[in-house]
């Protein structure tokens, strides 16, 4: 994964327009074709984010036991407007994104970002991949693999300050110890999604963060179970309950434990098995900042 640390660097220079020649309809070559976009506003109202969205093109990833992973990804690419620019030039967000003849790599994007920046002559850029990532995992009994999916996602922006964010999202399953304390017997449970931002230095795989999100729930997900394997997640998940409260606060120890990741933001929802409502914590934490 690249390097998430902010540096410095200087909004590029607006690049030329070269004005383009076709032959008309009838035969004789026409004049120069208008650059609508790249007239002036009058409205003196810069723009935060302006771009294409959910651009469907191939990523490949490393995985952390050896190998590559192919996979499609669902790309945004955004650059900042001033003030007195009408429109950017939709195009070349396309244009540099194809100028690879294969599918990107995560090492790709921060460099991808700052080029779409130079190429729109922009002070900003931004880059978002989504992504479905599958990781082997194996039954806890049985030891029958199958393959669980998870929803990733990476964000990079360029210009006065560089940056990079890796999102990942993991089913799990969550008891809840209140029910579990005032029944006779049994205790209510339910699968929870957690979700956790990271900014980080060095390489963090994807794996990596999985086991660590997994760890703080009542019990990991398998995509295959026997029943001596269910037996085994149904029993765990009851010996081990967790309030919403308590998988964020786990999670946030964890995180804090590892010094390569400098921020994080994480959530965790449960979807909850005898209410009509899902029940939700958030914590978000700056690392550089003491």
């Amino acid at each position: 994964m690249p390097d998430s640390r902010p540096t410095a660097s200087s909004p590029a220079a607006a690049p030329v327009i070269d004005a383009a020649s076709v032959p008309a309809a009838d035969g004789p070559a026409a004049g120069p074709i208008p650059d609508v976009q790249g007239s002036r506003d009058t409205r003196r109202i810069p723009i935060d984010k302006v771009g294409v969205k959910d651009v469907t093109y191939p990523i490949t990833l490393r995985s952390q036991c050896g190998g590559d992973q192919t996979t499609v990804a669902s790309i945004n690419m955004y650059v900042s407007l001033p003030h007195y620019q009408k429109g950017t030039h939709m195009s070349r967000f396309l244009e540099v994104l194809n100028e690879h003849s294969g599918p990107i790599t995560p090492g790709d994007i921060p460099e991808i970002t700052e080029r779409i920046r130079q190429r729109l002559g922009a002070a900003d850029a931004h880059f978002e991949a989504s992504f479905t990532y599958f990781i082997r995992k194996h039954a806890p009994v049985t030891g029958m693999p199958g393959m669980m999916d998870y929803k990733v996602s990476f964000a990079c922006s360029s210009g006065a300050t560089k940056d990079f964010v890796m999102t990942v999202k993991a089913p799990a399953t969550s008891l809840c110890p209140c029910s579990k304390e005032i029944s006779r017997y049994g205790a209510h449970n339910q699968r929870c999604l957690i979700e956790a931002s990271i900014r980080f230095e060095g390489m963090v795989w994807i794996e990596e963060l999985v086991r660590i999100m997994e760890s703080s729930a009542s019990m990991e997900l398998f995509a295959v179970l026997k029943r001596p394997d269910e037996k085994h997640v149904t029993e765990a998940a009851y010996e081990n309950p967790k309030f919403v409260e308590d998988i964020v606060r786990d999670l946030a120890m964890a995180l804090d434990r590892e010094e390569r990741i400098t921020w994080y933001s994480i959530n965790s929802e449960n979807f909850e098995s005898i209410h009509n409502h899902n029940a939700y914590a958030q914590i978000t934490r700056d690392k550089r900042k003491g």
